[in-house]
């Protein structure tokens, strides 16, 4: 039984990489994800070298992870109950979010849709600096338990500490949790993703 006291907050390592790649596609259950990211073993092998790349190339992209200290994997490590990814880069420091799309993915779609949210983000900060919440993903077993807020929180006490602001793309069902923490959303009428600002 998990008490709210076993969740921790830890910077990733490379190590867990592997765990993030099943944790993704374990939270990211929605069916229109799920066509972006098809859960097969070349994509799933693409999410995990994109993140490995990441994690080694771009320190200012930062990997934060909720583990569950009363629950082992299988590898008798701490539980992921959840991960985010921090980009505290200003965007033309960046460069491409995701490598060339896998031919198992919808990669006109996935173009659109990713071009789309980047045009938001312009939309709403400008070239304004901010920190900008590119992935948080909760395993369903650890969903409303706290492990996402222990990872917001993270980050807008980082972004309030450098005086910065901070976005997030977020789905319908997450945005009440990035309200909580001062979010607002910015969306045009008839949006699906929700484009929110902490300002």
């Amino acid at each position: 039984m998990m008490t709210p006291s076993s969740l921790k907050l830890e910077p990733l390592t490379i190590e867990d990489n592997p765990a993030l790649t099943d944790l993704f596609f374990a939270a990211f259950t929605d069916p229109e994800l799920q066509h972006v990211f098809p859960n097969t073993p070349g994509v799933r092998k693409w999410v995990e070298d994109a993140n490995a790349h990441d994690i080694l190339n771009k320190p200012f992209q930062r990997y934060m992870k909720v583990i569950d200290t009363e629950s082992k994997d299988a590898q008798g490590r701490p539980r992921i109950a959840a991960y985010a990814k921090w980009d505290l880069s200003m965007p033309e420091e960046r460069g491409r979010r995701y490598p060339p799309w896998h031919e198992e993915m919808p990669g006109e779609l996935c173009e659109a849709f990713f071009t789309k949210e980047e045009a938001n983000r312009k939309r709403v900060m400008g070239a304004t600096k901010h920190f900008y919440l590119d992935t948080v993903a909760t395993h369903p077993d650890y969903q409303r338990r706290g492990a996402g807020s222990l990872l917001v929180k993270w980050g807008c006490d980082l972004a309030d500490a450098e005086g910065v602001q901070a976005y997030v793309d977020a789905s319908k069902d997450g945005a009440p949790l990035y309200a909580k923490f001062g979010f607002v959303d910015y969306s045009n009428p008839g949006e699906e993703i929700a484009s929110m600002a902490r300002k």
